[in-house]
């Protein structure tokens, strides 16, 4: 995999595979790889091999981490003197607070009154001071801005920065390094960090290998603003996949040209499905998953992507689910 390729976007701003390499150097201060492994079930369901990145195993239980330190490691001193503020639809804020933790950092995470109670609460643990603003993350958002002008904190952006963006790639170098004859990537997609970041890391490696994006049917904002060709907004709904809940900014810079020029396919999976997929991996994997975590496994369930007979990678994202929603979720999949 060289480390000088680049994949421009046609408004320019782009991100480098030198710049995922950097990253991967640097997050290892703070992270660890996770484990890619086959899921023989799926595989066998399918008749293609598929293989499932575990980004669970973080010990936050979720890939975000991954951008938050290959940020947060940048700041100046005077930087970190000042602290760091983000606005998360919760993963993105623990990992923030876990890191600025780990760093000596103070923190304060921006979240709407929609984030579930065990992201508030791992939040919470982590150390970071909490804040809850509005129905969404626009709120959250526009709040945390103030934070920054009024106490000079550094705004740690959730997805539409270069450097979150690197972090997330560093997925996708893994990926390829365990298995490099992969040639489908099932992403799921919200803000778009994860699916830029591991889109030019696995592009630059195989420009043919096919980039699948997925989200819930409930508000998916990439999948709108990709239609409509600009950054759209949509007012958020109940989901399973609260993790993919949020707008994509209507000034992206970068995530939604990344995303538009890579993804080769994107497919929506109803609540059913998701919850049939969070099940599914309870059940054959022995795995608490989240809904986000599980958008890729339940579009290959359903078989909403032709495999055909292609091998086949999806992302675990995170397992930050509060225990009342999982324990509903395995029954009504037992009673199928």
């Amino acid at each position: 995999m060289g480390k000088t390729e680049t994949l421009h976007t046609s408004a320019g701003k782009h991100v480098t595979l030198q710049q995922i390499f950097e990253a991967k150097r640097r997050v290892y201060q703070i992270v660890k790889p996770t484990p890619f492994i086959q899921s023989i079930q799926l595989s066998d369901q399918l008749g293609s091999p598929v293989y499932l990145k575990l980004e669970n195993y973080h010990e936050i239980g979720a890939f975000k981490v991954r951008g938050a330190a290959n940020k947060i490691l940048q700041l100046s001193n005077e930087e970190k003197k000042r602290g760091v503020a983000t606005f998360s639809t919760g993963n993105h804020g623990l990992a923030v607070a876990y890191v600025a933790k780990k760093m000596g950092i103070s923190a304060t995470v921006c979240i709407s009154n929609r984030v579930p109670k065990a992201k508030v609460d791992a939040i919470r643990l982590a150390g970071a001071r909490i804040e809850i603003v509005g129905e969404g993350q626009d709120d959250a958002e526009k709040y945390c801005y103030e934070l920054e002008e009024k106490n000079g904190v550094t705004v740690i952006k959730p997805f539409d920065d270069p450097d979150i963006i690197a972090g997330q790639g560093t997925i996708g170098i893994e990926m390829a390094e365990e298995e490099p004859d992969i040639e489908v990537a099932v992403i799921p997609i919200s803000g778009g960090g994860l699916f830029a970041g591991i889109a030019t890391a696995l592009k630059s490696y195989n420009p043919k290998m096919k980039m699948i994006g997925v989200s819930m049917e409930r508000s998916p904002v990439m999948y709108e603003s990709i239609r409509a060709g600009k950054p759209v907004i949509l007012k958020e709904q109940p989901t399973l996949a609260d993790s993919l809940l949020g707008g994509i900014g209507l000034n992206n810079a970068y995530t939604f040209e990344i995303a538009k020029n890579l993804v080769d396919d994107f497919v929506l999976v109803s609540e059913e499905e998701i919850a049939e997929a969070m099940g599914f991996m309870a059940a054959e994997h022995r795995m608490i998953v989240e809904g986000a975590a599980a958008t890729g496994v339940a579009a290959l369930l359903n078989r909403k992507i032709d495999l055909a007979g292609m091998k086949a990678g999806t992302i675990i994202t995170g397992n930050n689910v509060d225990l009342s929603v999982i324990s509903n979720v395995i029954q009504d999949y037992q009673r199928k």
